[in-house]
């Protein structure tokens, strides 16, 4: 199981990787986006940070969804409006919760992942977050189905963000600035997709 405390502890973790990884995310988007990822994606966290005190008083739930408030409104981009949508869904999806588990882990991501394919009127294979976060849910999905540990369905789901990265980089994007570039963007990896399996390696750590 895993507390509030927990949540928090994960969240600023998360801040910090980000933080570390910003350069490397605005290079990847000034290659074929608009080349703030990265710097959009450690303000965002930087003020998630400003609020641990107060988030670590909220139900899991309603933490959750005050991350996904915060980062619509200090994210710029296509990318606060779209994480911000995957909290506040996971958020409403695990509920007032002091403590979750495993399904409600996955069932919050699964919720998160509908509501970035609504936001942003996309699905796998247009070079997007969801080529992360698709396979990663599957293969953690697919682990805890066969009773593996927490461990193991964590790692098993990085493995698969990771792949799903590596598969962005022959695709043609479709959604955002990066589709202007058509043909042009083949060869790089998408840097939601990149942000995605940063933040799911953060939680398997949390758990080694």
């Amino acid at each position: 199981m895993t507390d509030r405390k927990k949540v928090v502890e994960i969240l600023l973790a998360m801040a910090k990787v980000l933080e570390e990884n910003k350069e490397f995310l605005t290079d990847l988007d000034n290659v074929i986006g608009d080349g703030d990822h990265g710097i959009n994606m450690a303000r965002g966290f930087s003020e998630v940070e400003k609020q641990a005190d107060s988030l670590g008083q909220k139900d899991i739930g309603n933490l959750l969804k005050t991350v996904g408030m915060t980062l619509v409104s200090k994210v710029g981009g296509s990318s606060g409006p779209l994480y911000g949508t995957a909290f506040m869904k996971a958020g409403m999806t695990i509920g007032a919760k002091d403590e979750m588990d495993m399904t409600d882990f996955l069932g919050g991501l699964e919720a998160g992942i509908e509501g970035v394919k609504l936001r942003g009127r996309s699905t796998t294979g247009e070079k997007t977050m969801l080529d992360a976060m698709v396979p990663a849910l599957e293969a953690m999905k697919e682990q805890q189905s066969a009773g593996a540990a927490t461990k193991q369905i964590l790692e098993a789901g990085v493995a698969a963000a990771q792949a799903g990265v590596e598969a962005t980089k022959p695709m043609v994007a479709t959604k955002g600035r990066a589709s202007y570039l058509g043909e042009r963007s083949i060869g790089h990896q998408d840097p939601g997709a990149t942000s995605f399996m940063l933040m799911l390696q953060v939680i398997a750590q949390a758990y080694e």
